[in-house]
């Protein structure tokens, strides 16, 4: 790329929501730091929205235009970067796409587009020679992409993990400290503005699997198929459940979770990365550091063979956060940095190695609902023993009207023998309803 010179760094902007509203309220409150920092301006020319005529709690710079064609920003040969805030997948791949076309930088907190069809925009980017940064996708103001392509870039990344939605964190903090049914929770995440009229992306697990896959694809160096990540969201779990995790002394949580499995007798680094990853409701001992990050906080802990475990907490979202991570994301094209886009040489990464899910192993924790009658628990070990499943704590309460709850706390097993363990205590007819079972995870 040339050598950085004193021209303003001009660019157009998709999207004036929250987060592109924040971003123009960065640019003037921080333009000297811009300055200070880069060595030169960076100037917001248009900004591409549906309705020019809606009224914006932020006034755009007196410089800059409004415009509702897309191609305002992809065919004007005085933009260098475009910014895309709008999300979607469609309309915002067409846009960078074309943008890509025009020689121009991307900077977009587009989780989702990147995690889902990513693959292609990063390999056009690369043949282009063009900057791709997206910061602001994954965590917020958490500078974690920075972090996994460049601090840590001397370091074999062994395993990661986090709590990358905030919606999801609140309606469990407040299920936690409050006591609140899960629909409760949610009513109040939506009151507050946390959780959007229609939730699904944060509470079934997706929204943290988008940013997992683009984790994953700066930690390992691998393409891991969003269609392939096992995904289970936290929606309808149960405030029975919530209490009864604290009375051992764990709080549940909801994990984006990544680790390299080797294969037996294959040296590190020989083959394809073998990696174990989902979204999934887990168990968090009080102890550690991620069952302490409450509210809509996010939190990543990486652990490297060099470095060790390392934990990353902050905003998740919001404007200003991700606006920052935006800005900081635009400052770095404006130094005319050279493209590092997905932190490895090269534009195709191997497709990663999946261990399927019925093989990860786990402790963990299983609530049944049955009759108050002898020989049930009984009954029960002998259909977790059959499998060879060691049960290390149980725990039974009074009856909850629709029967007693037993709790068990298992030790390491696979998925496939818990499942089938429990396939066997329904099939025995010893269960009132099908059990609630969760991993049990160890942290920071």
């Amino acid at each position: 790329m040339s050598k950085n010179s004193d021209k303003p760094l001009v660019a157009g902007l998709a999207g004036y929501g929250t987060v592109g509203g924040g971003l123009v309220r960065l640019l003037r409150e921080n333009a000297d730091l811009i300055r200070r920092r880069t060595g030169r301006d960076i100037v917001l020319k248009k900004v591409l929205v549906r309705d020019v005529a809606k009224a914006r709690s932020v006034p755009l710079p007196p410089d800059a235009a409004l415009v509702t064609d897309p191609r305002e920003l992809t065919e004007d040969p005085e933009i260098d970067v475009l910014v895309e805030l709008m999300g979607g997948i469609d309309h915002a791949r067409a846009l960078i796409d074309r943008a890509l076309d025009q020689g121009k930088h991307i900077v977009t907190a587009n989780k989702a587009l990147l995690a889902e069809e990513g693959l292609a925009l990063f390999q056009k980017a690369d043949r282009k020679k063009r900057v791709l940064r997206y910061e602001a996708s994954v965590a917020g103001a958490i500078p974690i992409v920075e972090t996994l392509k460049e601090s840590l870039a001397g370091n074999r990344v062994l395993s990661l993990m986090g709590i990358l939605n905030g919606t999801s964190n609140y309606i469990l903090s407040a299920m936690t400290s409050e006591g609140m049914e899960f629909g409760l929770a949610l009513k109040q995440a939506q009151a507050l503005g946390y959780a959007e009229a229609d939730p699904t992306l944060d509470i079934d697990g997706h929204d943290a699997a988008h940013k997992l896959i683009l984790l994953i694809r700066l930690a390992f160096g691998a393409h891991y198929p969003y269609t392939a990540l096992s995904v289970r969201g936290i929606r309808g779990l149960s405030s029975l459940d919530i209490r009864l995790a604290r009375e051992f002394g764990y709080r549940i949580k909801l994990i984006g979770q990544a680790r390299e499995v080797p294969q037996a007798g294959a040296a590190a680094g020989e083959g394809p990365v073998r990696l174990e990853a989902g979204v999934f409701p887990a168990l968090v001992y009080h102890k550690y550091l991620l069952a302490r990050v409450g509210g809509v906080y996010n939190a990543v802990r990486v652990e490297g063979n060099a470095s060790g475990p390392l934990f990353f907490h902050g905003r998740g979202a919001g404007d200003l956060p991700t606006a920052g991570a935006v800005l900081a994301d635009l400052m770095a094209v404006a130094r005319e940095e050279r493209p590092n886009n997905t932190g490895f040489a090269g534009k195709d990464l191997p497709t990663a190695a999946i261990v399927p899910p019925e093989e990860w192993r786990s402790c963990y924790y299983v609530r049944v609902m049955v009759e108050d009658a002898p020989g049930v628990l009984r009954d029960l070990s002998g259909c977790m023993a059959a499998e060879g499943i060691s049960l290390a704590q149980v725990i039974q309460k009074t009856d909850e009207g629709h029967g007693v709850p037993l709790v068990f706390m298992t030790h390491e097993t696979t998925a496939k023998a818990m499942s089938d363990a429990l396939q066997r205590t329904m099939d025995a007819g010893l269960l009132r309803e099908p059990a609630v079972y969760f991993r049990v995870l160890g942290g920071a």
